[in-house]
């Protein structure tokens, strides 16, 4: 059971339910995650806003293996089963993707900078070397998506850390961090 509360939407504050209504018209349900943060609405908004200008970034296969990455080096339960099943249904990932990304790493070369990348950075707190900052170069990568591969990195940070703190209820088939992928 969650240690902080996930109201329901209409017990959320007036603020957050427009935004909660907007995100189950995109998504045809309201994760547990978007109901928890919406007892902030400063912290809703600019989540959703961080959200969404990320999603603009990179490409849906890269941000999900992203956040696969992040989610298994923080030990969040929560996110690893979101995003595995985001990355199976949104992204086309298979299986033995996942499990490459939740390993830090990819099938795909260009990803697999980006991914060994994001999980140094999540890992290390940001202490990267410059050789680290070559091979994502090397990969094609250029200032801008370096600096949107940290961004999505602290986004993912932010949904790790609140959902380990919350403990909230998982509500996507289970994936468990504990369990190496």
């Amino acid at each position: 059971m969650s240690r902080l509360a996930v109201p329901a939407r209409d017990d959320v504050p007036e603020a957050s339910k427009p935004i909660l209504d907007a995100v189950h018209q995109q998504l045809g349900i309201v994760p547990n995650l978007f109901r928890l943060i919406a007892v902030s609405p400063p912290a809703l908004e600019g989540f959703i806003a961080n959200n969404g200008a990320l999603g603009k970034t990179l490409d849906v296969k890269t941000r999900e293996r992203i956040a696969l990455a992040v989610a298994q080096v923080n030990g969040c339960d929560y996110c690893l089963s979101a995003h595995s099943y985001l990355g199976l249904n949104l992204a086309k990932i298979s299986p033995e993707e996942i499990a490459l990304n939740r390993m830090g790493a990819s099938s795909d070369s260009e990803a697999d900078a980006a991914v060994r990348f994001a999980a140094k950075v999540a890992r290390e707190r940001g202490h990267v070397s410059e050789a680290d900052i070559k091979v994502v170069r090397d990969a094609g990568f250029d200032d801008s998506q370096i600096v949107e591969v940290v961004a999505l990195v602290a986004l993912n940070c932010f949904t790790n850390f609140l959902n380990e703190v919350a403990k909230t209820d998982i509500d996507f088939p289970v994936v468990l961090a504990a369990e190496a992928a």
